[in-house]
């Protein structure tokens, strides 16, 4: 599994700003595919999914462009999602 780094530090500055809430952690990058879990109390009356959507907006500011492919509820606390990453590009 070779993340780029850019992902790495997105999920990274996630993290610094979102924990305990949410965490989220990387458990699979295959053929463009980036595989994330989340965990955490969460807002939910913000929407957890909002959570997760999160993540695509701090992609972005690290030069990644990637859209959602799927959200699966692991558990109450739990989401694992997939993101597609269309492409990266310098910042």
């Amino acid at each position: 599994m070779q993340v780029p780094a850019s992902v790495l530090k997105a999920v990274e500055m996630y993290n610094r700003y979102r924990s305990p809430e949410a965490e989220a952690e990387i458990i699979g990058y295959d053929n463009g595919v980036l595989t994330v879990r989340f965990k955490g109390s969460f807002c939910f009356t913000c929407g957890v999914n909002d959570w997760i959507e999160d993540l695509k907006y701090v992609l972005e500011d690290h030069g990644v462009e990637a859209e959602i492919i799927d959200i699966i509820e692991e558990s109450e606390t739990t989401r694992i999602a997939r993101f597609r990453i269309k492409r990266e590009y310098n910042t």
